[in-house]
C-alpha cells in the first residue's frame, strides 16, 4: 500500500498579499482612474521588465534601497527585481530617447519589490502608478506634477488630503548655511524618517550616520519644522537664506509652483509648503512631493515623487532631467479599506440573470448579450437550481439587479426585474424595455 500524498500547506509568503475579488475590483478601478488622469495630461504608457541587471539598480536609491533589493545570480548574470519604476525609466529613457524625442511624458503601472520590514499598508510586493516628464528642467513640468497628483486624488473620490511640497535645493542651501553640506545624503535620509522615528530618533541618526552634533541637528530640525502659511514660510526662507544661490533657486521654484496651482484653481490648503519633506531616495535634486490623507496621516504618503536631474546621467552622456511622482496603490488601498471608503463587491457585473429553466439558456444569454452591448455587466447563473439558492449566491456577491423569466414570461415576452438590495420586484417588463429599466435602476445613462 503506497503512502498517502503529503499535502503542501497553502500559505502566502511573508510580506506578500493575495487579493480576493472584494479588494481586486476596487484595486482595478483605482488603476483605471490613474490611467484616465495620466492620459488626460498627455502621458503615454510604457512598460519595462521586472528584472534588471543589478548594476542598473544598485546605488540609485541609497544604502537602504540596496539592502532591500531582491537580487540573485542566474547563468552568471547579477540580476535584481526593480525596487521602483523610476530607475528603470531612467535606463529606458537613456536607451530610447533618440527615438522618443524630448520632452517625453510617460506613465507606467506595475509591481515593484522591496525586502523591507512589513507593517500596516506596506508590503514587499506592491504596485506603483508612475508618471514622469523627462528632457526638460522647466518648472512648468514640476507645477504639472502637483496638478496631476491633485486630480488623481480627486479622481479616486478623495477630498480629505493634502499635498506637501518642498525643494531639495532649499534643503541643500540650508545645509550649506549650517556648515553641513558634506553630509547631505545621510542628513536628508534621516530627515525623511521624521514621521516614523520622531525628532529624537532623527537627531540620533544624524549623529550616528553623519557625526552631526546634537545642537546642529536640532537647528536643522527647527528649520525643517517651520510652520505657517505658505507665504509666511517663503518670506522667512527669503529673509534667512535668500543669499544662498541654491536656496534662492529652490525658493523661487516653490513660489512659482504655489502661485501657478492657485491660479489654476486648486483650492487653498490642498498644496502646502513643508520644509521637513526630503524624500529618502538619493536621486532627487529639486521639487519633492508627498501626499497625506487627512484622516489617516500615520499610514504615510500615498503619492510621492520629485525632480531628478542627474539620474539618467548614469546611463548616457545626454542630459535627461526629469520630474514625476508615483501613486502607492496598495498603501492607499489599505488606508481606504480601514477608513471604510471602499465600495466592495465580489463581482464586477451588477446584473444577475436567474436560470429558471435549463432549456432556455440561449434566451438568458441573449438578454445578457443585449445588456452587455449597452455597457452593463451581466452574469448568467450556470445551473437551474432552486431560486432561493440562486438569489443567495447573487446577494452574497453583490449583484444589484436580478432578472427572472420562466415559461409563462417567455410566452408573454416579458421579464421580472428585481432590485436585490431593496427586495422590490417589477413584474411583466416587456423584453424591449428591460435594458432601459436596468440602466435607470443602476443610474447608468448610456
Amino acid at each position: 500500500m503506497s503512502d498517502p500524498v503529503k499535502l503542501i500547506e497553502p500559505r502566502t509568503l511573508k510580506g506578500f498579499r493575495d487579493y480576493l475579488p472584494e479588494l481586486m475590483i476596487p484595486r482595478e478601478w483605482m488603476l483605471e482612474q490613474a490611467r484616465r488622469v495620466y492620459r488626460s495630461y498627455g502621458f503615454a504608457p510604457i512598460d519595462t521588465p521586472a528584472l534588471e541587471y543589478a548594476e542598473i539598480l544598485l546605488g540609485k536609491g541609497g544604502e537602504e534601497s540596496d539592502k532591500q533589493l531582491y537580487r540573485f545570480l542566474h547563468d552568471r548574470h547579477d540580476i535584481a527585481l526593480r525596487f521602483d519604476l523610476t530607475v528603470p525609466f531612467a535606463r529606458f529613457a537613456a536607451q530610447y530617447i533618440n527615438q522618443l524625442g524630448t520632452p517625453f511624458k510617460r506613465y507606467h503601472l506595475g509591481p515593484v519589490w522591496r525586502g523591507e520590514n512589513t507593517q500596516k499598508g506596506r508590503y514587499r510586493e506592491f504596485w506603483q502608478c508612475d508618471f514622469d516628464t523627462i528632457g526638460t528642467t522647466s518648472n512648468a513640468a514640476d507645477i504639472e506634477v502637483a496638478l496631476v497628483i491633485h486630480d488623481l486624488m480627486r479622481g479616486l473620490n478623495l477630498d480629505r488630503f493634502v499635498i506637501h511640497v518642498n525643494n531639495r535645493l532649499v534643503l541643500n542651501g540650508l545645509l550649506e548655511e549650517l556648515g553641513l553640506a558634506g553630509h547631505t545624503a545621510h542628513l536628508l535620509r534621516a530627515l525623511d524618517k521624521l514621521p516614523k522615528i520622531g525628532r529624537d530618533g532623527v537627531v540620533a541618526e544624524m549623529a550616528e550616520k553623519a557625526g552631526v552634533a546634537a545642537a546642529q541637528g536640532e537647528r536643522l530640525l527647527a528649520l525643517a519644522q517651520t510652520t505657517g502659511a505658505n507665504t509666511e514660510i517663503l518670506a522667512r526662507l527669503k529673509s534667512d537664506f535668500g543669499s544662498n544661490p541654491k536656496a534662492a533657486d529652490g525658493i523661487k521654484r516653490l513660489e512659482e509652483l504655489l502661485t501657478a496651482v492657485s491660479k489654476a484653481g486648486i483650492p487653498e490648503g490642498m498644496i502646502v509648503l513643508d520644509l521637513s519633506i526630503a524624500r529618502g531616495l538619493d536621486y532627487y535634486t529639486g521639487t519633492v512631493y508627498e501626499t497625506f490623507l487627512t484622516d489617516m496621516p500615520k499610514i504615510g504618503s500615498v503619492c510621492s515623487g520629485g525632480r531628478y536631474d542627474n539620474l539618467a546621467g548614469l546611463y548616457t552622456k545626454q542630459s535627461l532631467p526629469g520630474v514625476g511622482a508615483s501613486l502607492g496603490l496598495d498603501r492607499l488601498l489599505a488606508a481606504l479599506e480601514e477608513l471604510k471608503l471602499l465600495k466592495t463587491s465580489a463581482t464586477p457585473a451588477p446584473v444577475f440573470i436567474v436560470q429558471f429553466t435549463a432549456e432556455r439558456i440561449g434566451d438568458y444569454q441573449r438578454m445578457a448579450r443585449t445588456l452587455r452591448a449597452e455597457g452593463i455587466g451581466v452574469e448568467v447563473f450556470p445551473d437551474a437550481k432552486k431560486l432561493g439558492q440562486q438569489f443567495q449566491y447573487a446577494e452574497k456577491r453583490g449583484h444589484k439587479i436580478g432578472l427572472i423569466a420562466g415559461p409563462d414570461d417567455f410566452a408573454a415576452g416579458t421579464w421580472n426585474v428585481k432590485d436585490l438590495a431593496k427586495r422590490e420586484e417589477k413584474k411583466g417588463v416587456p423584453d424591449a424595455d428591460v435594458a432601459a429599466l436596468v440602466r435607470t435602476m443602476l443610474g447608468v445613462y448610456v
